[in-house]
C-alpha cells in the first residue's frame, strides 16, 4: 500500500473514532478481538497505551516505543503494525487483533500451540510480537518458505532464542503438523 493510501486510511480512521470530547479525553470505538469496545481515552495515547492500559489487554508488551523490536505488534485489518507507532484513534473503523484473540472456537491458534510444542518461547516477552506478525504472514502465504518467513520476522527481536526454533515452529505451523 503507497504511503498517501495508508495516509488517507488514517486519517478517515482518526476521523471516524471520535465520539464525544469532554474533560480532556475521547471516545474511541474500537473493534478488538471481534468485540467492538468502546473506552475513554486521552487522544494522544498510542494503541499500545489504549490496549494495555484503558482496555487490560496486556497480551501486547511494551518493548523498545521507538518502532525498533517489533514487541508491540498487533494486527490492524490483517496487516502486522507497530502499535507503539500509532495514536489509537489511528485504529477506528479497522480490525485489530492482539494476541488474546488468537484463540479459536476457545482453543490455542495453531502457532501458539507448536511455539508452545517446540519451547520457541523461551522468556515470552516478544512472543505475542512474533506470533502476530507469523499469523499475518500465514494468512496471505500459507506455504512461505524458510526465508520468506525469516523476512516477515526481521522486525521482530527476540533476545532468548537465537531465532531457530521460532523459524521452526513457524514451518511445523504452516505443515499443520502436530506439534511434538
Amino acid at each position: 500500500m503507497a504511503v498517501s493510501e495508508r495516509s488517507q486510511k488514517r486519517k478517515k480512521r482518526r476521523n471516524s473514532v471520535l465520539f464525544e470530547q469532554g474533560a480532556g479525553k475521547i471516545l474511541l470505538r474500537l473493534k478488538v478481538n471481534g468485540e467492538t469496545r468502546e473506552v475513554a481515552t486521552e487522544g494522544s495515547k498510542t494503541l499500545l497505551e489504549v490496549l494495555r492500559e484503558d482496555m487490560g489487554l496486556t497480551g501486547t508488551k511494551h518493548g523498545c516505543e521507538l518502532g525498533e523490536c517489533g514487541t508491540c505488534a498487533v494486527l490492524l485489518d490483517g496487516e502486522s503494525v507497530l502499535s507503539c507507532l500509532m495514536l489509537g484513534v489511528e485504529a477506528g473503523d479497522g480490525e485489530i487483533v492482539t494476541v488474546e484473540g488468537m484463540m479459536q472456537d476457545g482453543k490455542p491458534h495453531p502457532l501458539q500451540k507448536t511455539f508452545a510444542a517446540l519451547g520457541a518461547t523461551q522468556c515470552g516477552y516478544c512472543i505475542p510480537g512474533v506470533l502476530l506478525t507469523a499469523k499475518a504472514l500465514l494468512d496471505k502465504n500459507p506455504h512461505p518458505s524458510r526465508d520468506e518467513i525469516r523476512q516477515a520476522l526481521s522486525g521482530n527481536l527476540c533476545r532468548c532464542t537465537g531465532y531457530t526454533k521460532i523459524l521452526d515452529a513457524v514451518e511445523l505451523a504452516v505443515k499443520g503438523a502436530e506439534a511434538p
